[in-house]
């Protein structure tokens, strides 16, 4: 294989003039080797020098010249040196040793081969000499390339040692197997099994970060059912754990809202890539485990299990170290409603049950059609159709009623000031009750969304209520 061909650019031909002048050992390595090879865009490169990489970045950086910024972190022993849409990250070669209660290593000078035996993964493992002598040179003491031809992941070492000694690595695996579609050779996913209780010292900040990677992959589900195969999912996310299963009464079951959940969340990968979106797809059944009840007469139930899906969502975030501001409240809203699109289909779809829709889901309502259509997964055709062909329907009155009646973003033409100085009063539940009489009549289609109609219809809510205008 002609690697050289691939490293023709100027940011490795002043690489290679940097190591060559300091007579130090230079290689590209790790994610840019691996993704060059698989044909895919990358922007960061990752150097290991046989030196100093500290000392390499700040020369590199000044032959770079203007446009080029150098970020030096002596704690570390690296550098990240940004040009243009490139960020190049400098390391000296090192070998690790880990103590049992952290994933912080002890870090010692090293060569190349210490460095590359410290990586997680053979396809991670691969460099490419950037020395003029040997330039495109490539190093693969692990077959990392055959193994990216078979489409294996697997750990470089005794994978119990590797995922031990940072169990992080362990979502990485199942990250890595996701994003590319690769398969955990067996020995490495047996020691996932081994390994799982470890995932304890790592921080929710580091794993939530691996999942959110996993839930923006092409196909979601892969990492998910290889969670739960090796038993990090239960650890990690019981809750989602919960949905699985299938109990039949009577001849009777109900679906296993796990593996639904999952189709659910691959259909919603095909049409988006909006993170929090795959956030409140992952959830949106999440209350089901707490609410299953058997109805002799009905059959297996889940009622209401969208609001208290909803009223889960802090606590998981919470854990997770998922943000707690707009974006939770995004899932939280997309979780409760997302059951009404599916209710109004499946019924007359009226004006007013759009317009309600409407007025409920504001800006958010094309992310909460897109998240119902993902959620119609029957393997029935012709109720599945049914379906989709009434949510067109729904889709096509939300666009009518938005041009007619303004009500995505609704604020009342009538305000409470408005009401208070109408009748002279001051805070009371009177003002409320007339705000709630002016909005339900304007989303029932009764008046028209404009000032004079809500006015003249509050003038005659208020003579029921005992109260008259103030001259």
């Amino acid at each position: 294989m002609n690697i050289k061909k691939h490293f023709n650019r100027k940011v490795f031909k002043l690489l290679s003039e940097t190591a060559d002048e300091m007579n130090m050992e230079c290689y590209v390595v790790g994610g840019y080797v691996r993704d060059l090879l698989l044909h895919r865009p990358s922007k960061d490169i990752d150097v290991v020098v046989v030196g100093s990489g500290i000392q390499m970045a700040e020369k590199f950086s000044s032959k770079l010249g203007k446009g080029s910024h150098i970020s030096v972190f002596k704690n570390f022993g690296t550098a990240q040196v940004k040009y243009r849409d490139l960020e190049v990250e400098f390391v000296g070669a090192r070998k690790e040793s880990y103590s049992h209660d952290s994933r912080k290593p002890i870090v010692e000078d090293g060569t190349l081969e210490d460095d590359q035996n410290r990586r997680d993964f053979t396809i991670n493992a691969m460099a490419v000499c950037m020395n003029q002598n040997r330039f495109g040179e490539l190093i693969d003491p692990f077959n990392g390339l055959k193994d990216l031809e078979d489409q294996i992941i697997r750990t470089p070492l005794n994978p119990d040692i590797t995922f031990s000694d940072d169990p992080l690595r362990m979502m990485r695996c199942i990250r890595f197997a996701t994003q590319l579609n690769f398969y955990i050779e067996d020995e490495t996913f047996d020691a996932l099994e081994r390994n799982k209780n470890r995932i304890s010292i790592i921080s929710y900040e580091r794993i939530t970060d691996e999942l959110n990677k996993i839930l923006l992959s092409r196909i979601p589900s892969i990492g998910f059912v290889n969670l739960d195969r090796c038993g990090l999912l239960e650890l990690i996310f019981p809750e989602l754990v919960a949905l699985q299963g299938v109990e039949t009464r009577n001849k009777r079951s109900h679906k296993d809202n796990f593996y639904h959940t999952l189709e659910v969340v691959d259909n919603i990968a095909k049409v988006s890539d909006n993170l929090w979106l795959r956030w409140a797809t992952l959830l949106h059944d999440i209350g089901k485990p707490r609410t299953k009840r058997w109805d002799p007469r009905l059959g297996w139930t889940f009622h209401n299990h969208n609001y208290i899906g909803e009223r889960m969502i802090p606590d998981i975030f919470r854990r997770m170290k998922l943000p707690l501001n707009e974006k939770m409240k995004y899932v939280q809203k997309l979780v409760n409603l997302h059951m009404r699109p599916i209710v109004i289909a499946d019924d007359v779809v009226t004006d007013s049950a759009v317009r309600r829709l409407l007025f409920e889901a504001g800006n958010d309502i094309d992310d909460l059609m897109l998240l119902c259509e993902a959620d119609i997964t029957s393997k029935n055709e012709l109720r599945k159709q049914r379906f989709l062909d009434n949510f067109k329907l729904v889709r096509q009155k939300l666009k009518d009623l938005e041009e007619k009646d303004r009500i995505r973003n609704f604020q009342p033409p009538v305000d409470g000031d408005e009401i208070m100085h109408t009748f002279n009063l001051s805070p009371c539940k009177e003002i409320g009750i007339l705000k709630n009489a002016i909005k339900d009549a304007i989303l029932d289609g009764i008046i028209p969304n404009e000032h004079d109609a809500a006015f003249e219809y509050m003038l005659n809510t208020a003579k029921g209520l005992g109260l008259t205008p103030t001259k």
